[in-house]
């Protein structure tokens, strides 16, 4: 569907939009690093929590969730709806602590709670691996699906469309730092959720879908409704409910939904100006991701069943476009090319570009934020100036772009890149909840971890690529296994060996030294029996005061607020689909769990120790 005048027009004004944003924000960018990576430590929660989920709202987060939804249906989701525990546990144990670090990034944490050379290196290792190669990957997966959407939406080839955006976001994100970031994210969410809810509607109500009541009684969409995958299916079962849910929240190191907090949400919560901000900008952020966004990209994916049974359909009425981008995740924009009325589609076009934009964003700020902070200024350059770092920052945020679009170019679909990062952070998550609180992690634990995990996952690859059959099964030891069940396999394996690895290794190594840690728990004040055996040590050598010592530990109250806010969350989740499906019975029941569990968590919150 060719854009007409009017859709142009409306995408021109959201660039002047956006570029007017951006310059009017980056005033104080340039006047130091920290006003560059986290905004002088001065904002909101309201601002910070749209930014996270604006950068969560990714380019290829509707297409990762049609992927989910046409392969095995609306329960696949829960792949990364369990994440929902990992996101609580950050709100209220976690957001506070990192606000206490006072560090800039969150790697810095290194060099505080471990000592000498390792966690030197750590923190430069971890710098070029999570601030360069993570970061490009992530960056490719949302560049390829605005590929994606523009070759429906707007017939642009690949390298088109990403050089123009690529100048686009660079410009932006290097002019004004994360403060720039964070108004353009508000702007540009409000954008990308509008455009959300309004695709859904249209298409849904388009003649061939034949509105809601129809969609929801087609055959190709009943098998694909329910919210939890069918218990006779035990190989679903256990590949995209039990084990997220059970393993994957708290073992698997996943971008923006890391165990303990890290990466760009521990940079907002470093933003905040204290501790209730920071914890109100993650919770803002875990019902806005779960509880709000899912259900129209979900509605459009059903939809979508109907239209485009399988990608043959796709790729016939699409026959212009390369039909090596063409998978199941193709299916989101080829329904809004294919639905939206003039005038819209360039509304719509313009929130994907602001989703787009906003992730990619973020992530170059924060990847920067990483190679500026914790390497260049750390090791290369120790007497750089504010300046010279605000430059560095400016220079690898054009770095990072760059192989970010290369890389754009070899990936294939959206879910290919989630497995991938996914089976790198296997066994990892752990080790990022324990470390705040018990005195026995070192340095070594985190290493072992990072190397044993990379490498686990690299050999699962060099296997598949050896022993995968032309259906996608995969031999092991005599015995075939479906893609899926060679999933479960790869991801329970990794966390076994690399959590037996880590914790090994952290018996094997000698602890961190007691002035580190005790430096440590005097800053953060974490509390709790995982500190006991250094408390005592440090009371009896008289190296401080019993106020300084005996602090309450608030963790079991942060876990029962957790386990509230997330039964509130998924009430609401639950709640809003069982209206659309128009059962209004389980819908009232999930409203009611979602209220009283709501009420319950703001009379525990108050208990909660902030500063």
């Amino acid at each position: 569907m060719a854009l007409a005048a009017l859709d142009w027009g409306i995408i021109l004004l959201f660039f002047v939009g956006l570029i007017a944003i951006a310059i009017w924000a980056s005033k104080s960018a340039s006047k130091s690093a920290a006003n560059f990576f986290v905004s002088g430590r001065s904002m909101p929660w309201w601002l910070l929590g749209v930014s996270m989920v604006a950068t969560t709202f990714s380019a290829d987060t509707p297409n990762l969730v049609t992927d989910m939804v046409r392969q095995n249906g609306v329960s696949s989701n829960w792949m990364w709806w369990a994440f929902l525990f990992t996101g609580m546990l950050t709100v209220f144990v976690y957001a506070k602590l990192w606000n206490r670090s006072k560090v800039l990034t969150d790697l810095e944490f290194y060099e505080i709670r471990y000592s000498g050379n390792a966690a030197a290196f750590l923190r430069g290792f971890r710098a070029i691996y999570l601030g360069g190669f993570f970061n490009i990957m992530v960056i490719a997966s949302v560049s390829l699906a605005l590929i994606k959407i523009s070759a429906v939406m707007i017939g642009w080839p690949a390298e088109r469309t990403l050089v123009l955006a690529a100048i686009i976001v660079v410009f932006y994100s290097a002019l004004g730092g994360l403060r720039s970031i964070l108004f353009t994210d508000f702007y540009q969410f409000s954008i990308a959720m509008a455009g959300a809810f309004g695709a859904a509607y249209f298409v849904v109500n388009s003649p061939d879908v034949g509105g809601l009541t129809a969609m929801l009684e087609h055959p190709a969409v009943i098998p694909k409704l329910s919210f939890f995958p069918d218990l006779q299916n035990t190989e679903l079962l256990i590949a995209i409910f039990i084990i997220p849910l059970a393993v994957q929240w708290w073992s698997v190191w996943y971008p923006g939904a890391e165990p303990g907090g890290g990466g760009y949400i521990a940079q907002r919560m470093l933003s905040a100006k204290n501790e209730k901000n920071a914890m109100g900008a993650t919770l803002l952020f875990n019902f806005f991701h779960y509880a709000l966004r899912p259900w129209p990209w979900i509605l459009v994916a059903l939809g979508s069943m109907i239209v485009f049974p399988d990608i043959a359909s796709m790729q016939n009425a699409f026959p212009n476009v390369d039909p090596g981008i063409i998978r199941n995740d193709f299916a989101y924009p080829a329904m809004l090319s294919r639905y939206l009325p003039v005038g819209f589609l360039g509304l719509v076009v313009a929130s994907l570009i602001a989703a787009f934009m906003s992730t990619t964003a973020s992530q170059l700020n924060w990847g920067s934020s990483y190679l500026v902070n914790d390497f260049y200024a750390r090791f290369i350059n120790k007497t750089a100036s504010e300046k010279q770092k605000v430059m560095a920052g400016r220079l690898s945020t054009i770095i990072l772009m760059f192989f970010a679009v290369l890389f754009a170019l070899v990936l294939k679909n959206a879910l290919q890149a989630f497995n991938i990062l996914l089976q790198i952070g296997a066994g990892t998550g752990l080790i990022y909840i324990l470390r705040w609180f018990w005195w026995r992690i070192n340095v070594w634990t985190e290493i072992t971890g990072m190397v044993s995990s990379f490498l686990i996952a690299i050999g699962f690859m060099l296997y598949e690529n050896q022993f995968a059959l032309a259906d996608g099964s995969i031999s092991l030891f005599g015995t075939l296994f479906s893609a899926t069940s060679w999933g479960s396999i790869k991801i329970v394996s990794g966390v076994l060996l690399t959590s037996v690895l880590w914790i090994s290794v952290t018996f094997l190594t000698p602890p961190v030294d007691d002035k580190t840690l005790l430096n440590f728990y005097k800053k953060i004040k974490p509390g709790g029996f995982g500190w006991k055996k250094l408390i005592l040590r440090a009371k009896l050598e008289g190296h401080s005061t019993e106020k300084e010592l005996d602090l309450k530990w608030d963790v079991p109250t942060g876990i029962l607020c957790m386990i509230l806010g997330s039964i509130a969350v998924y009430g609401v989740l639950f709640a809003t689909g069982y209206f659309i499906y128009s059962n209004w019975l389980w819908g009232s029941i999930f409203s009611a769990i979602s209220l009283i569990s709501s009420f319950a968590l703001f009379k525990s919150w108050g208990k909660l120790t902030t500063q």
